[in-house]
């Protein structure tokens, strides 16, 4: 996979939560879980599932740092 976000984090799907028009999916990236909303139609083209590997891919114009 080629793609210009360079802040992808590789996990395994836990759940996906299908709404009406979107779905939730979490990956678990190694203790973390990392929730993305994407079409329903996008999680049937891709063919995710529980189970699957999969990448959070994170793509923003801003992030911001904080700390306690």
């Amino acid at each position: 996979m080629k793609i210009s976000a360079r802040n992808t984090l590789k996990g395994t799907i836990t759940e996906i939560v299908k709404g009406a028009t979107t779905s939730h999916v979490r990956i678990d990236i190694g203790g973390a879980i990392v929730t993305a909303s994407i079409t329903n139609e996008a999680v049937a083209d891709l063919k995710l599932e529980k189970g699957k590997q999969a990448y959070a891919v994170i793509k923003a114009s801003d992030v911001m740092v904080g700390i306690d």
